[in-house]
């Protein structure tokens, strides 16, 4: 099966930018939808953006204008790219991947935003 693994994650200070990447084991040309999620300690899960193999996208309201999803097929690999950074951006942040047979999950980056 295929695996993902999640990095760029780190401590940056408000204001500031990271680029998070998620790269497959394998192929995700048949992914159909591959998205970014954040989960604070005692919260849900919640999706931060989406892309599919069309490369349509969406991203949830806190974070539209700030964060690029994008996917490199040939790669084999997911990136966000965060802007403007804000405290209540910390969280640590999972990759999925949706394919007919199932959805992958990685196993989660911490991004923290401190001054």
């Amino acid at each position: 099966q295929v695996q993902l693994v999640e990095s760029g994650g780190g401590l940056v200070q408000p204001g500031g930018s990271l680029r998070l990447s998620c790269a497959a084991s394998g192929s995700i040309l048949d992914a159909y939808v591959m998205g970014w999620y954040r989960q604070a300690p005692g919260k849900q899960r919640e999706v931060v953006a989406t892309i599919t193999n069309g490369d349509n996208t969406n991203y949830a309201d806190s974070v539209k204008g700030r964060f690029i999803i994008s996917r490199d097929n040939a790669k084999n690999t997911m990136y966000l790219q965060m802007s403007s950074l804000k405290t209540e951006d910390t969280d640590v942040y999972y990759c999925s991947a949706h394919y007919p047979r199932g959805i992958r999950w990685g196993q989660g980056t911490q991004v923290s935003v401190s001054s």
